[in-house]
């Protein structure tokens, strides 16, 4: 597969999953197109992997950045991984807008090149890699509305693979669950704030998660789901490996 892909897209490139995403690609010989909010931390990844990874400073969620980016860079993998750290805190202590706002970033964000991908579309053979949560299957009570929120991801996933396969498109999508693990940014809230519930410190809280996942482990599934034709449409990843869904 990696013959025929010449360019990546990673959306939330600038750190934890998405930048090691990137770094693995680049060091696949693929150039990556990596797009995130934060231009300085861009900047970082782009002077550590070099001329292969081309920053892209926006807002993952705009519309016509997805577009044109697709139109112009024509990828044949796109690895849609940005999003937000929820607020941590039971339901009663959510307000609708801190409820709601990885609704309004990785949902819409997942929606929005989902859209582009099968409305341009992208060449037959191409592979979008979606990035949802852990949380979907056992739920997340401290963070609001994440787990939902990545429940839709999913389904968006699930229902362009159906469109795909409808209009005879030839895109493949496929979806990843990463277990919760301190080695990211989301997740090392979601630790901290776990383990204040429980009343442990982070380190007794961490020893249950064993073994960690890293995010060279996720870039390692992300790219063996990419070049795998036959991979299944879902699957977990955990300090232990990658296991298909269904």
């Amino acid at each position: 597969m990696w013959e025929s892909v010449q360019t990546a897209v990673v959306t939330g490139a600038s750190r934890g999953f998405g930048r090691a995403i990137a770094a693995a690609l680049v060091a696949a010989g693929i150039d990556v197109v990596g797009i995130a909010r934060d231009e300085q931390a861009l900047r970082a990844v782009r002077d550590e992997l070099g001329e292969g990874f081309t920053p892209i400073a926006a807002d993952a969620t705009d519309e016509a950045l997805a577009r044109d980016v697709i139109r112009q860079r024509r990828p044949g993998l796109l690895v849609l991984n940005a999003g937000v750290a929820p607020r941590m805190a039971p339901v009663h202590e959510q307000t609708w807008e801190s409820f709601s706002r990885n609704w309004h970033a990785d949902t819409r964000h997942a929606f929005t090149w989902t859209r582009a991908a099968l409305r341009e579309p992208l060449a037959p053979g191409s592979v979008v890699v979606v990035m949802s949560s852990g949380a979907v299957l056992g739920g997340s009570p401290l963070s609001g509305g994440y787990a939902s929120a990545k429940a839709a991801v999913r389904y968006i996933s699930r229902y362009a693979a159906g469109e795909s396969q409808r209009a005879g498109l030839g895109i493949r999508f496929v979806t990843l669950l990463p277990q919760l693990t301190p080695t990211g940014g989301v997740g090392a809230v979601g630790v901290a704030g776990y383990a204040a519930r429980q009343g442990v410190d982070q380190e007794t809280f961490v020893a249950g998660l064993q073994p960690i996942l890293t995010p060279d482990q996720v870039a390692k599934a992300v790219l063996e789901v990419a070049a795998d034709p036959g991979s299944a449409a879902e699957y977990q990843v955990s300090g232990a490996g990658s296991s298909p869904i269904g």
